[in-house]
C-alpha cells in the first residue's frame, strides 16, 4: 500500500485545507467531526487537528470529536480506537487545544444484547437492522442535539466520499449545498454537514495518510494493518437511516448478521487472531438462529400471527452460548448491566427465578440476585400460610414480598403506588403463564 503523491494530489490535499480553513472562519458555530478510527474519519480528523494547532488562543471556537461506541465493536477494532483516543486525549491536554471528545453509547434498554436477549429481537437484516437506530443513529443524534441547544447551530463535518460507491456518490449530489460547500442535515435541525474530502479518492486517501503522520504523536501504521487484516473498508458513524448499513463493512460490529459471511472477522482469524474465532461462530449460529422457526414465538407482539420474537428457550440459549463465548475469548462481551436489565425483562415476560444472573453466576459473572434479600420470621409464616392454604408458587409469593417489603417499603414516594401495582401485575401474570406452560408440558 506504497502510493506515491503527484503534483494534482498536492495540489487537492492543499485546496481541501484551504476549504476546512475558509469554513471555519466563516462563523463562530462548534464543529462536530464524527470519528469512527476509520481512514477516511481519521483523514479529516487530522486535517481539522493540524489547522487548529497552527492558530493563536484567540481565534480558537468548540470542536468535538464524536466517537460511537456499540458495545459490539471487534475486540481487536475496539482495542484500538481506545488507544488512538487516549494519545488524541493526551496531545489535546498537553497543547491545550480546544478539542473535547465525545464517546457515546446505547441506553442500556437499547443495547444490542438487551434487545436482542431481553426482548427477543430476532437477528438483523438488511430488511430489518433495527441495531442500526438504536445503537448509532440515536446515541450520536442526542449528543449533537445537546451540542446545538447549547450553541444554537453546528457544523457537523463527515469523512464521506463520492468515490466509495455509485449509491454514495448519486446522493451526495443530489443534495443542495450553500455556497460554502455545506448542506442541512435532513434530520437534524440547526445542523449543516461539511464533507471536506468528498472529491478524494481511496488512493489518495491513503497516500496522504502514509505520508503525513498524524499530529498526536503516534503513526499510522496500526490502522494500516487492521486494513491489511480485514481487507476492507471502515463502518461510518451513522446518523440516519439513508446512511448504508455497516454490514458488509471491514469494521462492522462483530455481532453483524445483515451479510451472509463476516469477511472482516475472517480476515483477522487467517492472519493470527485465532483467539476471535469463537465469535464468529457465535456470529454465524446468531444469523441461522432467526430462521429456526422453533426459536421464534409464533404470534408479533403486536398481537397478529408470527414469527414473532425469538421465545424463552431461544434467548436462554442465547444468552448461554454468548457468555460461553466470553469465557473461550477471555474478555466481557456483555456488562453486568446489560445482565440485569435482561433479567428485569424475562421477569416482566416469563422468568420468576432469576435464571439469566443464575447462568451468569454459572459462568464466573458475580452478578447479585435483583431480589436477594432475607425474609424476616413474619414473612415466612406468611409464605408458607399461603403456600399452604392457596397452593401458590413460592417464587411468586417471595417476588411479591420484595415489592411490598423492601422495593416499595414506602409508597410516599411520587409514582410508587402505581409503579407497584403494576409490577405486582407483571409477577402474577408471569406466575400464571408459567403455571399454564407447565400444565401443557405435564399432559
Amino acid at each position: 500500500m506504497n502510493l506515491k503523491i503527484n503534483y494534482k494530489e498536492d495540489i487537492l490535499f492543499d485546496s481541501t485545507r484551504d476549504h476546512i480553513r475558509k469554513i471555519y472562519f466563516s462563523d463562530r458555530r462548534p464543529w462536530v467531526i464524527a470519528f469512527s478510527g476509520g481512514k477516511d474519519s481519521t483523514l479529516v480528523l487530522q486535517l481539522v487537528y493540524e489547522m487548529i494547532e497552527s492558530l493563536e488562543p484567540g481565534q480558537h471556537k468548540p470542536v468535538y470529536v464524536l466517537i460511537s461506541d456499540t458495545q459490539v465493536e471487534p475486540p481487536i477494532i475496539e482495542d484500538y480506537i481506545d488507544k488512538i483516543l487516549q494519545l488524541i486525549q493526551w496531545d489535546i491536554v498537553k497543547k491545550e487545544l480546544p478539542i473535547k471528545i465525545i464517546k457515546v453509547k446505547p441506553e442500556v434498554e437499547d443495547s444490542f444484547w438487551c434487545k436482542l436477549i431481553g426482548k427477543g429481537y430476532p437477528s438483523p437484516t438488511r430488511w430489518f437492522r433495527w441495531c442500526t437506530s438504536y445503537l448509532k443513529i440515536r446515541p450520536s443524534r442526542k449528543a449533537i442535539e445537546k451540542i446545538v441547544r447549547d450553541h444554537s447551530s453546528v457544523i457537523l463535518l463527515l469523512g464521506t466520499r463520492k468515490d466509495e460507491s455509485i449509491s454514495r456518490k448519486n446522493r451526495m449530489e443530489a443534495r443542495e449545498y450553500s455556497s460554502k460547500g455545506l448542506n442541512p442535515h435532513h434530520e437534524i435541525p440547526d445542523a449543516l454537514v461539511c464533507s471536506p474530502i468528498s472529491d478524494w479518492t481511496t488512493d489518495q486517501v491513503w497516500a496522504f495518510l502514509q505520508d503525513t503522520p498524524p499530529p498526536w504523536d503516534d503513526s499510522h501504521d496500526s490502522m494500516v494493518n487492521l486494513y491489511r487484516q480485514a481487507s476492507g473498508d471502515e463502518c461510518h458513524l451513522i446518523l440516519d437511516l439513508i446512511s448504508p448499513s455497516c454490514g458488509g463493512s471491514r469494521f462492522g460490529c462483530w455481532t453483524c448478521t445483515v451479510v451472509k459471511k463476516d469477511l472482516s472477522m475472517q480476515g483477522f482469524i487467517r492472519t493470527g487472531e485465532e483467539w476471535m474465532q469463537p465469535l464468529n461462530v457465535f456470529r454465524d449460529w446468531l444469523k441461522e438462529a432467526r430462521e429456526n422457526s422453533d426459536m421464534r414465538s409464533r404470534v408479533r407482539r403486536d398481537g397478529s400471527d408470527g414469527p414473532g420474537p425469538f421465545n424463552e428457550s431461544a434467548r436462554k440459549k442465547i444468552f448461554s452460548l454468548l457468555l460461553e463465548a466470553e469465557k473461550k475469548v477471555g474478555r466481557i462481551l456483555i456488562s453486568d448491566e446489560e445482565i440485569r436489565y435482561i433479567q428485569h425483562q424475562w421477569q416482566k415476560e416469563f422468568d420468576l427465578e432469576e435464571s439469566a444472573i443464575q447462568v451468569a453466576n454459572q459462568y464466573g459473572r458475580d452478578i447479585k440476585k435483583m431480589n436477594n434479600f432475607n425474609l424476616s420470621p413474619g414473612d415466612h409464616e406468611i409464605m408458607d400460610d399461603l403456600i399452604a392454604s392457596m397452593e401458590l408458587q413460592p417464587e411468586l409469593i417471595k417476588n411479591i414480598l420484595y415489592l411490598v417489603t423492601k422495593k416499595y417499603a414506602s409508597l410516599d414516594v411520587y409514582g410508587a403506588q402505581a409503579n407497584l401495582k403494576r409490577e405486582i401485575a407483571n409477577v402474577i401474570e408471569t406466575a400464571a403463564l408459567n403455571a399454564q406452560t407447565q400444565d401443557d408440558h405435564d399432559l
